[in-house]
């Protein structure tokens, strides 16, 4: 009894910080900045999922797409205005991304998948130079549309009214890939195409068009992601190499295939960033990595990935 009486009274010696009321809506602002994070990474690595679902090729010149979705904005901005921009870039990009579809990826689905990383590689390479050639190596400035700026103010929460109008542009996103995939024929024939393309073609439906319009889809999300991305993460040549290492990250901890593990997988990075952020700023950018690393010890094909055989 003595014993439990002398740590119970350690006990009341100690003392265990409280966050208060402005601390815990700091704390609510990083999770939201890092659902933010997690919604963008969702856009690139979402396309990046499906596009090798399908297709069974690791694209990375995925980031060349959302690079090209941003300087479209700046491009198309002046004549458009901002909520032109956001449809028609990466619309013109999807149209770019049919050309790299049928001229240049089909020949590689059936090909060592090491080829098809070998040339997406070099398209990367190329697309980032021609960028520097065309729009010049400075980066761009691309400043917040004047009917998003300002904050909401919900008592001592404050946040930026164009990070609100980004979180929703991308659960609207979400919201239409999931039906499109889950009720529609259009998705039916894809998810069977991704499980069992053999079945498919004995069944005579040609994948070849479904292929092309995935392709379509993942790289036209990147640049909608660019487009989102340009007035707060500035628009230069590089941008697209950089967002690739955060996006294969997003991919190998959802599980290659996964449309809900890549969901799963970009917000729980983006509220893991926001929250290290927080309490320790040097280490936000390693603990995505750490998380990664997790991850594979405990379950090496990812959250949702198919076992390994």
């Amino acid at each position: 009894v003595t014993g439990d009486f002398g740590a119970v009274q350690r006990r009341k010696r100690l003392h265990f910080p409280r966050l208060t009321n402005m601390e815990l809506v700091f704390v609510l602002e990083q999770v939201l900045n890092g659902l933010l994070v997690g919604g963008y990474y969702l856009l690139i690595a979402l396309g990046l999922s499906l596009i090798f679902s399908l297709g069974g090729v690791v694209n990375l010149a995925h980031g060349a797409f959302y690079a090209l979705g941003a300087y479209g904005a700046v491009v198309l901005t002046p004549a458009l205005g901002f909520g032109g921009a956001l449809i028609a870039s990466p619309l013109l990009v999807g149209l770019i991304g049919v050309a790299f579809e049928r001229f240049l990826l089909r020949r590689f689905y059936t090909e060592d998948p090491i080829l098809g990383l070998l040339l997406t590689f070099g398209l990367s390479m190329l697309a980032e130079q021609l960028i520097r050639m065309v729009w010049g190596a400075t980066p761009l400035q691309y400043t917040v549309p004047a009917a998003l700026k300002g904050q909401v103010v919900i008592g001592e929460f404050i946040y930026s009214r164009y990070r609100l109008g980004m979180i929703v542009v991308v659960i609207t996103c979400l919201t239409g890939i999931w039906l499109l995939l889950n009720k529609t024929a259009f998705g039916r024939v894809v998810r069977a195409g991704t499980q069992s393309p053999d079945m498919v073609a004995a069944l005579g439906i040609r994948l070849a068009p479904y292929m092309t319009a995935v392709v379509v889809l993942g790289v036209g999300l990147a640049a909608l992601a660019g487009v989102l991305m340009a007035p707060l993460a500035g628009v230069h040549p590089a941008m697209g190499a950089e967002i690739m290492t955060a996006a294969f990250v997003v991919v190998v901890i959802g599980g290659l295939g996964s449309f809900w593990g890549v969901v799963v997988a970009a917000l729980l990075v983006g509220v893991v960033r926001g929250l290290v952020a927080y309490f320790y700023a040097p280490a936000s950018e390693a603990s995505m990595y750490v998380l990664m690393l997790l991850v594979l010890l405990l379950r090496p094909r990812g959250l949702f990935g198919e076992r390994i055989q």
